[in-house]
C-alpha cells in the first residue's frame, strides 16, 4: 500500500515518487507543456496511488503561463492616479543593464505587459497612511469604470488601492461593487491577498494572485477529477514557494504561493537528508534538462526570503527559498557566436524537441548530446530504458555547427563551457553570501547533477559532491520531505517601545484567531511562532524573521524584541547602532501540522571488497585521448564501497561521473560521495 506520493512537474520531466513498505519507487515522464496535468496523472496511475494517504504536488503550471504570457483576461483597478504603478515597477534596473538605453522591464507596456493599459483603471479615493479617509470612494465613478471592464469582458479584477493594508474598507466595497455590475467574474484585494506595505509589491502580488487563481483552477478540477477517477480518497496537498505543504483548499485562498513551488523542493529534500548524514553546510544544485537551481543551506536551514522575483522586479509577496537560477542544464543548446566563439546556453531544447538525439526532430546540440558522444551516457539505458538515445544524430548536431573547430573538439569545448557556466553560478552564490565552499559540500541531484557536478569540484574547491538517493527525483522526494506549514502576515509601522505593545499584541491576536479557525478541523490546539521584519528607522529595507517570545505582547517583550533585533542585524550584516530607534513593519506567525516524511533505508554494508565493475568503457573526448573508465549500477553498490575514477555510474533516472583523480566511497544511507583523490576527505 502506498503511503506518500511526490509529483515535481519541471520544464523537460515530470518526475513522480511513492514511498510504501517495500520502500521508494520512481517513475520519470515527459512533461507535456501544453497540458502538464496530464504527465501528473500518467504518473499517479502508474504507480498505483489510489490507496495512498497524501498526494504532495509541486506545479510549474501557473510559472509557465506567466513566462509564455498565455494568461487569462484580467483587468486592475486602483487609486486614481496611479494605474501605472503596474508598468513603473520599483523603476530598478538590472546592474548589466544601467547604462544600456535600450532595456525595458518585460512586463512593461511596451513589452509584455500582465495587464494592458486600457484594463487598468483608475478610482476615485483616498486612504491616508495612517488609516484616515482623505477622499470618500465615488461608488457612481466606480460602477462607470467596471461598466467599461464588462465591456471588455475581462475574467477576473485584482483590485489594491492605497494603503488599504491599513483600513481595507474601500478595497471591501469595491470588491462588492464588482460583484453587483460583474456577477460571478472573480476578484482578489490586496487586503486579503498581500496587507504588506509597499504599493508596487502588493499589487503585482495581488495580479499574480488572481492570474493563478484562474490558472489553478482549471488545472485543480483536472487533477482532482483524474485522482477521483483513480478511486484516491486521501489528501491533495500542494507546496509552495517555500515547499511547505499547504491542503489544496488552503493553497486556493492564496494561490500566488505555489508558483515557484518546484525549484524550492530540492532545498528541501538537501536539508531533511542533509540532516539524516550529519551534513549541515551544503550547496544544493539541481540540474534538470533546462536550468542549474542552487541554493544555499547553511547550519541546516535553507535560506529564505520574504519576496521573490518572476522576472526582473516582477515582485510576489511570499515566503520562498533563496534559489538562483542559470540556463544550463542538459538540454542547453550549443551553439556558434557571430565572433565564432562557441557557446552553451542559456536557451534549452527543452522536451519538445529535446536534445538532438531525442530523434523528435531537435537538430541543435546539447550537453545531453555531448555526453552521449563522450561515452558517460548509455543510449540504451537513458531515463530507466524508457528513452532510446541516437548518437548519430548527436553527431550531426555538432557537424551542423558553424564553427573551425573539429568534432572532437567542438563536443569537448561544449562539455567545458557548460560546466564552466555551471561553476560560476555556484561561485556567484557563494560570494553573494560570504562563505567558503571549502566549508560547504555540493549536494548534486537533477537528472543531470550527478553527471555535471563533480567535474566542476576542483575548480570551486568545495569539501566534496554528494549524490543523494534517486537523485533524478530528488525534487520531487522533497515534497514528502517537508512540513505542512499554515502563515499569516500583517505590515502596520511602529516605532518599537513600550507603549505601542497593546496595539502589536492586537495584531498578532487577529491573525491567531484567522488561523485557528482555517486550521479548526485539521489541528486542535495549534502552537504558533512569532517573528517580524524590522528596520533601523530611516532605513529603507527591512530585517526578516527576528524572533519575537511567545505569550502576550508587554513593555518588557518589546523590549526584547528591540534587543533580538539588533542581534539578529549584527549577525546578518556586522554591525550593531543600539542608539538608532527599531522600526517594526510586517509581523508573522506560523504553524505547524505534523506529516508523514520519507525515511531513507540504511543501505547494507560491504563484508569484503567492491565488486568489479560490469565492465570497461572508453570516455572519448574528455580530453585529447579516450580514458578507460570502469561502469558500474547504482544497485550494485553497498555502503563502504569504495571507487576510484575514472568512473561511471548508472542507475534508472541519472548517471554519476567520477574523474581520473577523483575517489567515491558509499555512504549509509546510500548516498555516494565524491572527493578529490589527493585530498584526504575520503579518510
Amino acid at each position: 500500500m502506498v503511503k506518500l506520493v511526490g509529483v515535481d512537474v519541471g520544464g523537460t520531466f515530470t518526475d513522480v515518487v511513492a514511498v510504501d513498505e517495500s520502500g521508494i519507487r520512481t517513475i520519470k515522464l515527459a512533461t507535456d507543456r501544453t497540458n502538464t496535468a496530464d504527465a501528473v496523472l500518467a504518473g499517479a496511475l502508474e504507480i498505483e496511488s489510489a490507496d495512498a494517504r497524501f498526494f504532495n504536488h509541486a506545479s510549474t503550471r501557473g510559472l509557465n503561463a506567466v513566462i509564455t504570457r498565455q494568461l487569462p483576461k484580467i483587468a486592475f483597478l486602483t487609486t486614481f492616479g496611479h494605474r501605472d504603478i503596474l508598468d513603473a515597477g520599483r523603476t530598478w534596473r538590472p546592474a548589466a543593464d544601467q547604462t544600456n538605453p535600450h532595456w525595458r522591464r518585460r512586463f512593461g507596456d511596451t513589452q509584455l505587459p500582465l495587464v494592458p493599459r486600457y484594463l487598468r483603471r483608475g478610482i476615485m479615493e483616498r486612504v491616508t497612511a495612517q488609516g484616515e479617509i482623505l477622499i470618500e470612494l465615488d461608488e457612481a465613478q466606480a460602477r462607470a469604470q467596471i461598466a467599461v471592464l464588462r465591456e471588455c469582458a475581462v475574467e477576473g479584477v485584482a483590485i489594491c488601492l492605497l494603503n488599504s493594508y491599513v483600513d481595507p474598507q474601500h478595497e471591501t466595497r469595491l470588491k462588492e461593487l464588482v460583484g453587483e455590475e460583474m456577477p460571478g467574474v472573480p476578484c482578489a484585494i490586496s487586503s486579503a491577498v498581500s496587507p504588506l506595505a509597499r504599493e508596487y509589491d502588493r499589487a503585482s502580488t495581488t495580479v499574480i494572485d488572481l492570474l493563478m487563481r484562474l490558472i489553478y483552477e482549471d488545472y485543480g478540477q483536472q487533477l482532482e477529477t483524474g485522482l477521483q477517477a483513480m478511486k484516491f480518497s486521501g489528501a491533495l496537498n500542494y507546496a509552495n514557494c517555500a515547499a511547505q505543504l499547504l491542503s489544496a483548499e488552503v493553497a486556493m485562498e492564496r494561490p500566488h504561493q505555489m508558483v515557484f513551488a518546484g525549484p524550492a523542493a530540492g532545498t528541501i529534500a538537501s536539508t531533511h537528508f542533509g540532516k539524516m548524514i550529519a551534513k549541515g553546510n551544503l550547496l544544493c544544485a539541481d540540474i534538470g534538462g533546462t536550468s542549474c537551481d542552487i541554493s544555499l543551506v547553511s547550519d541546516f536551514r535553507p535560506y529564505v526570503n520574504t519576496t521573490f522575483e518572476l522576472e526582473h522586479d516582477l515582485i510576489v509577496n511570499a515566503l520562498s527559498v533563496e534559489v538562483s537560477s542559470i540556463g544550463a542544464g542538459g538540454g542547453s543548446l550549443a551553439w556558434v557566436s557571430p565572433a565564432g566563439e562557441l557557446q552553451v546556453g542559456p536557451g534549452s531544447a527543452g522536451s519538445d524537441p529535446g536534445p538532438a538525439c531525442y530523434g523528435k526532430g531537435g537538430k541543435r546540440p546539447t550537453i545531453t548530446d555531448a555526453c552521449l558522444l563522450m561515452g558517460i551516457l548509455d543510449p540504451q539505458n537513458f531515463a530507466g530504458g524508457r528513452f532510446t538515445l541516437d548518437p548519430d544524430l548527436s553527431r550531426q548536431a555538432f557537424r551542423n555547427l558553424d564553427s573551425r573547430l573539429s568534432l572532437g573538439d567542438r563536443i569537448r569545448h561544449a562539455f567545458h563551457v557548460g560546466l564552466n557556466n555551471i561553476a560560476e553560478g555556484l561561485a556567484n552564490v557563494a560570494i553573494q553570501h560570504g562563505i567558503d565552499p571549502r566549508d560547504f559540500s555540493i549536494m548534486a541531484f537533477g537528472a543531470a547533477g550527478p553527471m555535471l557536478l563533480p567535474a566542476v569540484l576542483e575548480s570551486l574547491k568545495a569539501s566534496e559532491v554528494i549524490v543523494p538517493p534517486h537523485p533524478g527525483h530528488f525534487s520531487a522526494l522533497g515534497l514528502i520531505s517537508s512540513e505542512q506549514t499554515y502563515s499569516d502576515s500583517r505590515s502596520a509601522y511602529r516605532i518599537l517601545a513600550p507603549d505601542v505593545a497593546g496595539e502589536i499584541d492586537q495584531v498578532f491576536l487577529e491573525m491567531e484567531e484567522n488561523l485557528r479557525m482555517r486550521l479548526r478541523h485539521t489541528l486542535d490546539d495549534p502552537v504558533f511562532v512569532r517573528a517580524f521584519d524590522g528596520r533601523l528607522l530611516g532605513q529603507s529595507w527591512e530585517t526578516p524573521f527576528i524572533p519575537i517570545p511567545p505569550g502576550p505582547v508587554t513593555g518588557q517583550v518589546v523590549k526584547e524584541m528591540i534587543g533580538n533585533f539588533h542581534a539578529t542585524y549584527e549577525l546578518r550584516s556586522g554591525n550593531r547602532f543600539p542608539s538608532i530607534p527599531v522600526q517594526s513593519v510586517t509581523y508573522r506567525i506560523a504553524t505547524i501540522v505534523p506529516t508523514e516524511k520519507v525515511q531513507y533505508p540504511r543501505l547494507e554494508r560491504r563484508i569484503g571488497k567492491t565488486p568489479a565493475p560490469r565492465r570497461m568503457i572508453a570516455l572519448e573526448h574528455l580530453t585529447e585521448t579516450p580514458i578507460p573508465a570502469a561502469e558500474y549500477w547504482r544497485s550494485d553498490l553497498r555502503c563502504g564501497d569504495e571507487i576510484r575514477g575514472a568512473a561511471v555510474i548508472r542507475e534508472p533516472g541519472a548517471t554519476t561521473l567520477i574523474l581520473s583523480d577523483q575517489f567515491m566511497i558509499v555512504g549509509a544511507f546510500g548516498e555516494l560521495r565524491i572527493s578529490s583523490a589527493s585530498s584526504g576527505t575520503h579518510h
